[in-house]
This record gives structure tokens, sequence and C-alpha cells, in this order.
């Protein structure tokens, strides 16, 4: 997708998961949020993000996550504090 196509289709989530939100339909909104937090990855630069490195994550104040290893737009690594377990989150969802 093109960076235009990327930004409607991320408008248009988000106000599916507005909706929602509104209605209560909890795990629709979980669904749609996390659709949108993915295309918003591809809309950022993964060689910002360096391994090694400690990240605040967006939406969980003084929860951080360390890279061990890029793949694309996706980070992977553990969160501190965590169970230890390996896992990969999009970019998007770690503050610069």
């Amino acid at each position: 997708m093109e960076e235009f196509e990327l930004r409607q289709e991320i408008a248009r989530l988000k106000e599916k998961a507005r909706k929602a939100e509104q209605l209560g339909i909890v795990n629709e909104f979980a669904v749609l949020e996390r659709k949108a937090l993915m295309a918003e990855a591809y809309l950022m630069n993964p060689d910002d993000f360096t391994p090694g490195e400690l990240y605040e994550m967006k939406g969980a104040p003084g929860a951080y996550f360390k890279i061990d290893y890029m793949n694309g737009v996706f980070a992977w690594g553990y969160r501190i504090g965590g169970d230890g377990k390996e896992e990969g989150l999009p970019i998007s969802m770690l503050k610069l």
C-alpha cells in the first residue's frame, strides 16, 4: 500500500474502533486498535530502533521493551519485568 492508502486505512480502523468502544464491544475494539497499530508500523522507519536498547511501550506507562533484533517493522525482544519470553511487537507500539 502507498502511504496515502495506509493513512486512509488507519483512519478507517480508528473510526470503527471508536464506534466499537462506544457500543461496548471490547473484543472488536481491541482487534481494530491492533490492526491500526500494525498499519502505523509501516509508516515508520525500522532503522530508528536499535537492538539492545530499551523503549517505553505506548499505552503502558512504566512498561519497557528491550529489543534483541529487528525483522522488518517488528521489534523482537522481551518486556522488562515480564515473564522473559521473547515476543515480537510492531514498532508503532514503542516510543522513540
